[in-house]
């Protein structure tokens, strides 16, 4: 789909929820600022939209709301913008010569819409086959962690799990399903509250249709405990 450089465009691209690339859009200078300055800056952002919509920022209730909301934005759910919060790459030799495949299913997902800034909740499903290198389970949900930190479209979202977990193990066996709600759906726009969105990344040999379906009937287990 081609657009051409206008506002009409750029909102049907947002609200089409179209991704532009499979990298997270950043600026070169996106660490100039210290964390600090930057919720300084964002802080007075916050109080003017706030401001511009008629609130009273000197009612108790709200005079902190524009601090909160930067800080929220710098250290928490846009953390994963900062390379310094990226999980350590520590794996360790497969002693114990597992051959086959591992699951970490049910991984909560809370992520950013970057078309709207809207909440994506959901569930993130993850796989691989070890060649000889394992990682410890809590890293995959620290990846995804780190990825679903920032602004997101889903299908980068997949993505950016598998390539990351792939480097760490050095092993392009690894696959991702996530199955997650977005907000700017489920609550503005076309207020459909009961879709959801799936999104898949298969690689080496998930792309085989038996390893793909064996990781799949996994997932459907029913856990309970």
């Amino acid at each position: 789909m081609k657009f051409n450089n206008n506002l009409d465009d750029f909102d049907a691209l947002g609200n089409e929820h179209i991704g532009t690339s499979e990298n997270t859009p950043m600026r070169r200078d996106a660490f100039k600022l210290s964390n600090e300055e930057k919720i300084d800056i964002i802080k007075d952002d916050v109080r003017h939209i706030m401001e511009t919509l008629g609130l009273d920022l000197t009612d108790d209730s709200l005079k902190g709301t524009p601090n909160r909301v930067a800080k929220m934005f710098v250290k928490e759910i846009f953390g994963g913008l900062d390379p310094d919060k990226k999980p350590s790459a520590s794996t360790f030799e497969n002693k114990y010569k597992y051959g086959e495949m591992l699951v970490e299913k049910n991984i909560t997902v809370y992520s950013t819409c970057e078309h709207h800034l809207l909440p994506i909740v959901g569930k993130a499903h993850i796989a691989y086959i070890s060649n000889g290198t394992v990682v410890g389970l809590s890293k995959m949900n620290r990846v995804v962690d780190y990825f679903a930190k920032r602004p997101q479209v889903q299908e980068r979202l997949t993505i950016q799990i598998v390539r990351e977990l792939q480097d760490v193990l050095g092993t392009k066996d690894v696959a991702c399903v996530i199955d997650a709600k977005h907000l700017c759906v489920n609550s503005r726009g076309i207020r459909d509250i009961e879709s959801s969105t799936v999104t898949s990344e298969f690689g080496g040999k998930f792309k085989d249709m038996a390893t793909r379906r064996e990781f799949l009937d996994y997932i459907k287990l029913d856990t309970q405990f």
